[in-house]
């Protein structure tokens, strides 16, 4: 019999269905959990789920909605809340969704988990939320203001889930996600991210864009480390409860670096197009991984040289290949 909590127990992942989400339901499955997913599919794809449907229960539905909150939440051991809308810039093109989905979607599924009982709900925080903090690297405690509304809705997610712990004795565990890239991560649509952009890009022997001059420096997470930190965060000790942990690669690379790391993977192609900053972006981002090696045991183990080239493994060989 496994001594791994996770086995036989029901997990539900919301936004299942998405990049880190679907992620996360293989890691799970592995561990020999019983996996429920509940997805709209606003942003999640349903190719990323194929591969295991049979072995899954789908719920397609919206965590605005409380009573799907509620059945979603029934009989499950644990909660992965990965659902959201990500995107800076979508934000600030429309703040009023963005709030009702993480801020209000978020209340309702840990309302949810309270009323039916849940052992620990692990949900997706941000390292947007360090706002206008100039200091690096990044600590827990060392935040600023928000910079735009997506930060504020991760910022207000990070006090639902820390009043619902204290006044509740809910187990609520945050994970502010630094950059997060790997297979499966969608590049299509205005809102993409930097490296999914730059890959399909070069694929199509196009000049990726850099929004500013390139020199901002990100964190960039491999896929696989930040679901790692989402089974160590629900099986920690129930001190993390009401807390908050970066997951991050620990080290800082610029956007112009990234650019001709995945132009060298892509062999070849233009220089980058660069166009004006955007609004709402930070200048600099580097995580401390201090807390959450102590508190969760959990530190990255893909350096950012070996995940490029397992992103670039299937997107230049097409979404069928699997890794």
């Amino acid at each position: 019999m496994s001594a791994d909590p996770l086995h036989g127990a029901t997990a539900l992942v919301t936004g299942g269905a998405g990049f880190i989400g679907s992620h996360l339901v293989d890691a799970l499955l592995a561990s020999g959990a019983r996996v429920r997913v509940l997805d709209n599919f606003a942003t999640g794809s349903r190719r990323n789920l194929e591969h295991v449907s049979s072995r899954i229960e789908l719920l397609e539905d919206d965590i605005r909605d409380t009573g799907a909150c509620r059945r979603a939440c029934s009989g499950a051991a644990f909660v992965f809340h990965q659902a959201a809308l990500g995107s800076v810039p979508r934000s600030m093109a429309d703040p009023a969704t963005t709030l009702a989905v993480n801020v209000g979607g978020t209340a309702n599924v840990l309302a949810a988990a309270h009323a039916e009982a849940v052992s620990r709900v692990v949900y997706a925080s941000s390292s947007s939320v360090y706002g206008d903090s100039p200091r690096l690297p990044k600590r827990e405690g060392e935040e600023g203001s928000p910079l735009s509304p997506y930060a504020l809705s991760k910022v207000m997610d990070e006090q639902l889930a820390a009043h619902f712990t204290t006044v509740f004795g809910l187990e609520a565990v945050g994970l502010r996600y630094f950059n997060v890239y790997g297979p499966r991560q969608s590049p299509e649509g205005p809102y993409a991210a930097v490296i999914p952009r730059f890959f399909a890009a070069y694929a199509a022997r196009q000049a990726p864009v850099i929004y500013g001059d390139g020199e901002q420096s990100r964190d960039f997470t491999y896929v696989g480390d930040a679901v790692a930190a989402n089974l160590a965060a629900a099986l920690a000790p129930a001190a993390v409860a009401g807390k908050a942990f970066n997951v991050a690669a620990g080290r800082a690379v610029s956007v112009n670096e990234l650019a001709a790391q995945v132009r060298d993977l892509a062999g070849g192609g233009s220089p980058p197009e660069h166009r004006p900053p955007r609004a709402g972006d930070v200048r600099s981002s580097l995580a401390d991984l201090g807390c959450v090696r102590e508190a969760l045991a959990w530190q990255p183990s893909v350096a950012l040289v070996e995940g490029l080239a397992h992103t670039a493994g299937w997107f230049l060989a097409g979404p069928a290949e699997t890794i």
